[in-house]
């Protein structure tokens, strides 16, 4: 055993640094390694995030008293690389999620998306069938068992929201276009022109009714639409990206003229108004969870996706009653179809109603995560009390210890354009200055015209924000229960030391990802090295802001893992002589012992 300086506080604070003059160390306080019995395996080239498909992984000879064990580490190529080129403090805390669509659904558009910082994949289950998406599951998960990739997925569900058919494509809408919108069923959803809502002025023919003035037509999924809606009525698409004004109602049919052009997309949610004011429409008595999405969560279940995202959550009931579902579905089974143990999917809760606000504590304290959906939320309340809501949503999710994920109409003008607005890049600045744990691109990653420059302009915008940014400053302790206080505080400590320290980074050691979401809440300057040896909680890590997550064995001892640790990360040259880290655990053989906060240098071979 070597020997060394330990200096602890109740146990739950330790030092350690070499002593010259003892065995194994070097004059000037560097440990020197014990080679002796050392396996000689060398280590990997360093994976990069290329079709050379090498995996982000390494083994590496690790000596013990009696043995030499081989033990493998996994980290994401592309975060790997951020850490490489980019140095420990100016790696991205902020996580990327992307939406996958038409854009973006092939192998190489998603790979790309990974070497460009994407951490976890939305599918929207408003769009394509359920072969469709799978397929891009499988595309997925070929990227992180073959280039090394840790990207989580994330299915989102349609909820029980008024949206407009699967049309076939993007449409431009200009000022004083008609369009109908009809409950009736259509045999070819179509945005071209249809017939003209007033054929005595000769449209369609020489001197009519020039074409764009013709009516054209979509579906819409809520069967109480014709009779909710009256003449006057404004009608919101997506949030108000495209807005019309009822002119006219024909049975099924209600008749809209546009008052204010925009893009219209498929399977787009439509809001009404009247007088200003929302209009609480049948359909919000409608369970959150639709028939359809039962199905949607059967699929996501089945092909074990990460998270799964609730549209339009009034209350935590919504959530708790899901949790059951997806605990009950993913129990352990002896044998017959689906034997084995299968991790439950996160729950992600939308908030994008003012019901979702009033219930907002208990909506995030049920859920796993939470999505700030501005564009939804903008509809239900003044616009202007959007950025003050969105800030208290996020407060209280950092209060509350969930990630929270800020989306809707980041990078809006680049579905069509490839440079944004100054006033979108202020805005993003503005989320990442919030510490939202995520940012999350819609139509501009599934069907915009540029979607790799949408998440490039993400991620350089929340890259040079985070280097201006004081990121100290931990959040004080919850109200839990007396253990949930005691990990509350080493976590805290653990922020707080290694600022003061200026520690080059922070290893958390978890099962289940409880510690690392603790330290990433107090937003410490320097990276967070979380290893675990659960791939499910692993990718989860992936929504936590400032996490790198690590598949790493976790030995019974905790000090055997923890010097695994160092001389792997040391052979892959990702911890460099002489830093500080510090070490949090919540790993070990018994309660009593688990939760610990340790200082460790880093020696030349990762010796401890």
């Amino acid at each position: 055993m070597m020997r060394g300086v330990s200096v602890s506080f109740g146990g739950a604070v330790g030092v350690r640094r070499p002593v010259p003059g003892t065995p194994g160390v070097r004059s000037g306080g560097r440990y020197a390694a014990r080679t002796a019995g050392a396996s000689a395996t060398p280590r990997r080239p360093l994976a990069r995030a290329s079709s050379q498909g090498r995996r982000a992984s390494w083994r590496v000879g690790v000596a013990t008293p009696n043995s030499s064990v081989d033990m493998d580490v996994d980290v994401d190529t592309a975060l790997e690389n951020e850490l490489k080129e980019n140095g420990f403090r100016s790696t991205r805390r902020t996580k990327l999620v992307c939406t996958i669509g038409p854009a973006t659904s092939g192998y190489r558009e998603l790979e790309q998306l990974a070497q460009n910082g994407m951490n976890v994949a939305r599918l929207n289950m408003c769009h394509g069938s359920h072969e469709w998406h799978r397929e891009v599951i499988q595309r997925i998960r070929k990227l992180n068992q073959e280039l090394g990739y840790s990207l989580a997925i994330m299915v989102d569900t349609e909820g029980s929201e008024v949206h407009i058919g699967d049309i076939a494509e993007p449409s431009r809408v200009d000022m004083d276009d008609r369009w109908t919108f009809t409950i009736r069923s259509l045999d070819a959803e179509s945005v071209g022109p249809g017939p003209s809502d007033h054929p005595e002025d000769g449209a369609g023919e020489p001197g009519g009714q020039p074409e764009a003035k013709r009516p054209r037509i979509a579906s819409v999924s809520y069967d109480g639409f014709s009779e909710d809606v009256s003449v006057g009525d404004e009608i919101l698409v997506d949030g108000g990206m495209v807005n019309f004004r009822v002119v006219s109602l024909q049975g099924p049919d209600v008749i809209c003229e546009c008052i204010e052009p925009g893009i219209l997309l498929p399977k787009a949610n439509l809001t009404f108004r009247r007088d200003g004011v929302p209009v609480r429409a049948r359909n919000s008595m409608l369970p959150t969870i639709s028939a359809k999405d039962w199905l949607d969560i059967d699929f996501a279940i089945e092909n074990e996706v990460d998270l799964i995202a609730i549209s339009f959550v009034k209350t935590a009931d919504t959530v708790k009653h899901l949790r059951s579902y997806l605990t009950s579905k993913c129990m352990p089974k002896q044998d017959g179809p689906g034997a084995g143990t299968r991790a439950a999917p996160g729950v992600v809760s939308k908030i994008e109603s003012s019901d979702s606000l009033r219930n907002l504590d208990d909506i995030v304290a049920a859920s796993d995560a939470v999505m700030v959906a501005r564009g939804d939320l903008g509809s239900q309340i003044p616009l202007e009390d959007v950025p003050v809501v969105q800030q208290q949503i996020t407060t209280a999710c950092r209060r509350l210890n969930k990630p929270c994920i800020v989306a809707s109409h980041l990078l809006r003008s680049m579905l069509e354009h490839p440079t944004p607005t100054r006033a979108e890049v202020a805005d993003i600045a503005d989320v990442v200055q919030q510490r939202a744990d995520a940012l999350m691109l819609s139509g501009e990653s599934a069907a915009g015209l540029h979607p790799m420059k949408s998440l490039e302009v993400l991620r350089a915008v929340a890259v040079r924000t985070e280097q201006q940014q004081s990121m100290l400053g931990a959040s004080s302790g919850g109200d839990g229960t007396e253990q949930e206080q005691i990990s509350e505080g080493i976590c805290s400590s653990a922020a707080n030391l290694a600022e003061q320290l200026g520690a080059a980074a922070i290893f958390v050691y978890t099962k289940r990802g409880y510690m690392a979401s603790l330290v990433s809440r107090c937003r410490p300057s320097c990276p967070i090295f979380a290893f675990t040896d659960t791939n499910a909680v692993r990718r989860k890590m992936n929504l936590l802001w400032g996490i790198i997550p690590f598949g790493l064995p976790l030995d019974a001892n905790p000090e055997k893992t923890v010097e695994r640790t160092f001389k792997l990360l040391r052979a892959r040259d990702l911890i460099k002589e002489g830093q500080l880290v510090v070490v949090v655990s919540d790993v070990g053989p018994t309660a009593d012992v688990i939760r610990s906060i340790q200082v460790r240098y880093v020696t030349k071979d990762g010796s401890l």
